[in-house]
């Protein structure tokens, strides 16, 4: 068996969660904030984005659009794990990989954000068309990129359980729990507590979390799978 860079993987990990960090921190910057329930429906939703600063936009743009690409790349972390045990899975894992780090960013972050600034000077020009054509501009400059993102991400989920679950990395099986889909589950189950700021800004990040808790969990178990591989 191929020997592991070790430091090379952790230096990834750690520069992954810095990254994810980075992402953490613009998300919450745009899900800071409670929805208008006496409106009902996507009108209701989007209603916590009607004050908005401008600021809060731009830096929740900014921040998403510098970190996820690095995330992606972080994901090699991953990539080097699997691909001395299996080429293919390893080559289906960095398929992953290049459509997240394509589209994840300047695909969907950047046109959502797009998408909440067109949605709040709408209301203030137009209230009666504003949730029509904002659902247009999304329809055309959002859902191409977030279609693409989807179809990578699925991809990028299913190698990576397989891998670690069918042993095909010097981690434990058991260690497929470290995967984002899993940090994200576990995050999303704050949906049922009573709405709160600061619920619905850690909800908004659920994928820079599940993002966290893959680097976080896979690099604390780093020197037993290391010890293990010997």
């Amino acid at each position: 068996m191929e020997s592991l860079d070790w430091k090379r993987i952790r230096h990834l990990m750690k520069l992954g969660i810095f990254a994810a960090l980075m992402v953490l921190a613009g998300d919450m910057l745009l899900g800071w904030g409670v929805h208008d329930s006496n409106i009902s429906g996507l009108e209701g939703y989007l209603s916590a984005y009607l004050n908005l600063p401008d600021s809060r936009i731009f830096w929740s743009a900014f921040l998403g659009f510098l970190g996820i690409p690095l995330e992606a790349l972080c994901y090699f972390a991953i990539y080097r794990l699997i691909q001395p045990y299996s080429e293919k899975q390893a080559h289906l894992y960095r398929s992953g990989i290049i459509g997240v780090l394509a589209f994840a960013g300047c695909g969907v972050h950047v046109p959502c954000l797009a998408c909440v600034f067109f949605y709040k000077y709408m209301m203030a020009a137009s209230a009666g068309t504003a949730l029509e054509a904002s659902l247009r501009f999304g329809m055309y400059f959002l859902l191409p990129g977030m279609i693409l993102f989807l179809i990578f991400w699925v991809i990028l989920q299913v190698a990576h359980i397989g891998a670690f679950a069918k042993g095909l990395t010097p981690y434990p099986k058991w260690c497929w729990i470290f995967c984002p889909t899993v940090g994200m589950a576990l995050t999303m189950l704050l949906k049922f507590l009573p709405e709160s700021a600061v619920r619905n800004a850690i909800t908004a990040a659920w994928l820079s979390i599940g993002n966290l808790w893959m680097f976080g969990g896979l690099l604390a178990m780093s020197s037993k799978a290391a010890k293990d591989q010997l």
